[in-house]
């Protein structure tokens, strides 16, 4: 069906965002229908009849409410994710292969005496020193810890 690795990808890409957006139009849906109902509200003299009455329908309406805010969650990042596979797509043209990044870099020009090879030797490039990281055991900052002076 597709001819390249790339139309596979977006292919991909665009069907998990579909079903992502449908899922959340659903929810939506579902979230309409459920505001829309008639609410009744209960009156009676009895506090403890109305609220034995109410506890019912309120714990019902939590649940729903719950499974409305999952299935939202899930369609939020199904959608996410088809975006993410799109905008990750290879941005190759059809039947190019993409290059590794030692390839894409020019060549240095070559040094022209001994010289220019000293005096490139003699500057070494700045590198980014890391931090270093020490790890003491816990035996020996305890030991440490029992030999200082309290």
């Amino acid at each position: 069906m597709f001819e390249t690795f790339k139309g596979k990808i977006a292919f991909s890409g665009v069907t998990v965002l579909c079903i992502g957006l449908a899922l959340l139009i659903l929810t939506f849906a579902s979230a309409y229908g459920f505001l829309s109902e008639g609410l009744q509200i209960l009156s009676t003299q009895d506090l403890a009849q109305t609220f034995g009455a109410t506890l019912a329908p309120l714990i019902a309406t939590s649940i729903r409410v719950m499974y409305l805010g999952v299935m939202g969650w899930i369609g939020s990042l199904i959608t996410i994710r088809g975006v993410t596979i799109i905008a990750n797509t290879p941005k190759t043209e059809a039947g190019e292969a993409p290059q590794p990044q030692e390839l894409q870099q020019k060549p240095q020009a070559p040094l022209k005496n001994a010289k220019d090879k000293l005096e490139k030797e003699a500057k070494p490039e700045a590198k980014k020193a890391e931090p270093e990281l020490v790890v003491i055991p816990l035996e020996e900052m305890e030991q440490q810890n029992s030999k200082a002076p309290k």
